[in-house]
């Protein structure tokens, strides 16, 4: 039987279900990773497990997001991860070593391995051959103790690339341009597996950007073959060992296919406040910038910084640019330093940011009330800079140092000739004795706890009848930062679901909280693709400590629908889309919830409306998990018997 590379990995990770789009399945998992924002409720879960070590190939911990330490509550969660990994057989990143999808893909990833993350941007890892994907902070504590990731099986598109990029197009726009193509609602219950005689063009890095934005089709992964290029990258690692090849067989099936002509490519742009904005950037020749900002997972690699530090060497920034850049780890800045790289960035004014996530999630560098910010980032949602009213534009490197030095969008044939896309040295500098491996016998370690981290909350199981209220009503592509926001105040709060759970929809509706706990029990309404954007399942917890049983929704994001699950609140997708206008807030809503079946329809009763009908695309062991009260309480009702 011909397989296509995702199926081929699938099948030999297979534990229970069959290659049946849509079916459900289980796969042994090889690989974790966690970042501080999620992973102290990660492993606060892994240890309500009862299990003494990890039973994957490798867990890393990884130290990215809140680097800021503002007051106790970062550096406590730090310490608790530090011991805790110890104790269990995890490998600890600390703060400042970088990003923890630019250091898994230089020091862990393996072609052909499974990778689950409680980060959206898992999929990275892609660019190296492995089946990488986002999940809640649950899903991977799961895996770390060892049981199966379940999913339905993905779709795959085949993405044919021919030609070569030309010019100033780089790896960002032939993303962008998958973005502008299928929108932030085109990749879902997909992957995404690049093909085609333009993937020899494109080096890991550059793979990996692609793969990175993935995310933001809302794909459940992307994934290029492992070739030459791949074994080169490896080698430069001094991993080479490491390698093994991986590509679809000749003649295997996809279900769908999609050619872009790589050398067809210009600059492109996203515009605010959606990935899939997309235009040229020669459209917008002309617009003020009042700051840029270069790095994150998407675009912080060494290549990435080398080309910025060429346009810039001997040239000064814009003055009323406020230009900033993060290295993706230690590696890329010992690469930069060795090769007198970092000079020329310092003389052209940029500021060198701790390598680290930093304004990707709005964690310093905020830019003014009501400017525009040039990133290149992967997300320009709505406030997630930090600033409500600034308006963010997703670019690649190369157009945010020209961005940077104009002070102004310009036309990319204005440029004149670009940078060369720089290759890897043939060893790049290791900055492996930077990671805190565990002792063979943690049992001896004590974890440490501060006193913001708060214990779990165990949910009760689901009624047979939810009465409850609508207390909010909301529009399309709601994102993850939306009804969870991120930020310095904010995200220190993740290992304090009480605390945190009082910033739910706060920059969205001030009133939410208090209506919330009045109604005791209340239902959460949306348009399409509720709960995109990050896999932070705090977007789903806290809503769940609220009193929040059901969403009714028109379309609901992947990783956001598993978080639902997880937390025991019921997923519901209206039959007649037509319903959402009857629906308002303070609206008395019954479920019948023991009459729900896994993939059927039912009717729910709304105060002075009727009966309005819905359905669900649950399994039968997600409906289970929802009726125990979610998946902490499953899986300990599973061990009883």
């Amino acid at each position: 039987m011909s397989l296509n590379l995702t199926q081929k990995i699938i099948a030999a990770h297979l534990v229970s279900g069959e290659l049946a789009p849509g079916a459900e399945i289980g796969l042994r998992i090889d690989q974790t990773l966690t970042q501080d924002a999620t992973g102290t409720m990660a492993y606060l879960q892994f240890e309500a497990m009862g299990v003494d070590r990890v039973r994957t190939d490798l867990s890393v911990s990884y130290v990215d997001h809140n680097t800021l330490q503002m007051g106790f509550r970062n550096p406590d969660d730090h310490r608790f991860l530090r011991t805790v990994a110890a104790k269990h057989g995890v490998i600890f990143s600390p703060p400042g070593t970088g990003i923890c999808h630019q250091l898994h893909l230089e020091n862990f990833a393996l072609p052909g391995a499974t990778l689950v993350g409680s980060d959206s941007h898992t999929p990275t890892a892609g660019g190296i051959g492995s089946l990488a994907m986002g999940a809640g902070g649950l899903s991977v504590a799961l895996a770390m103790a060892g049981e199966p990731y379940f999913i339905s099986m993905p779709r795959v598109v085949k993405v044919r690339l021919e030609g070569r990029l030309t010019g100033w197009a780089s790896a960002k726009d032939v993303i962008l341009h998958l973005l502008g193509l299928l929108t932030v609602k085109g990749g879902v219950g997909k992957v995404f597996e690049f093909a085609g005689p333009g993937v020899a063009t494109l080096s890991v890095p550059e793979r990996a950007v692609i793969t990175n934005m993935g995310a933001e089709l809302g794909a459940t992964a992307s994934i290029f073959p492992s070739d030459e290029r791949t074994r080169a990258f490896l080698a430069s690692m001094d991993r080479e060992a490491d390698w093994k090849e991986l590509c679809a067989d000749a003649d295997a099936a996809y279900d769908d296919e999609i050619v872009i002509d790589l050398s067809a490519l210009a600059p492109l742009v996203a515009q605010p406040h959606m990935p899939d904005r997309v235009v040229p950037v020669a459209e917008l020749a002309g617009l003020a910038v009042d700051q840029v900002a270069i790095g994150s997972c998407t675009n912080s690699s060494y290549a990435d910084m080398r080309m910025v530090a060429e346009v810039l060497r001997g040239k000064l920034v814009h003055a009323g640019t406020d230009t900033m850049v993060s290295p993706g780890s230690k590696q890329v800045l010992k690469m930069l330093a060795a090769e007198g790289l970092v000079e020329p960035l310092l003389d052209a004014g940029v500021r060198i940011l701790e390598c680290s996530c930093g304004p990707c999630i709005g964690m310093g560098g905020s830019p003014v009330s009501g400017g525009v910010s040039v990133r290149t980032f992967n997300r320009n949602f709505e406030g997630r800079s930090g600033t409500k009213d600034a308006k963010v534009y997703l670019v690649s490197p190369l157009t945010a140092a020209m961005a940077a030095l104009h002070g102004r969008f310009t036309d990319p044939a204005t440029w004149g000739t670009p940078p060369a896309q720089p290759e890897l040295p043939a060893k790049a500098p290791s900055i492996r004795h930077l990671f805190a491996f565990p002792p063979q016998d943690g049992s001896g370690v004590e974890v440490l706890r501060g006193p913001n981290i708060v214990a779990l909350e165990q949910f009760t199981a689901m009624d047979d009848t939810v009465k409850a209220q609508v207390v909010i009503k909301l529009g399309d592509d709601i994102t993850t930062d939306h009804i969870m926001p991120a930020g310095a105040e904010i995200t220190s709060l993740r290992s304090n679901v009480p605390a945190i759970a009082q910033h739910v929809f706060g920059r969205v509706d001030a009133d939410f909280v208090a209506r919330a706990k009045a109604a005791g029990v209340g239902v959460i309404v949306a348009g399409d693709n509720y709960g995109q954007g990050s896999s932070r399942e705090h977007a789903a917890l806290a809503p769940r400590h609220l009193g929040i049983r059901a969403v009714i929704v028109r379309s609901l994001a992947r990783i956001h629908r598993a978080n639902l699950v997880n937390f025991g609140i019921l997923p519901l997708i209206l039959c007649d889309r037509g319903d959402y206008d009857r629906l308002a807030v303070g609206g008395a809503v019954t479920i019948p919830a023991a009459a729900i079946t896994a993939g059927g329809e039912v009717d729910v009763q709304v105060e002075g409306v009727g009966a309005i009908r819905v359905r669900n695309d649950l399994t039968q062991k997600e409906l289970d998990i929802i009726r125990a009260g979610g998946l902490l309480n499953h899986v300990r009702l599973s061990r009883k018997q």
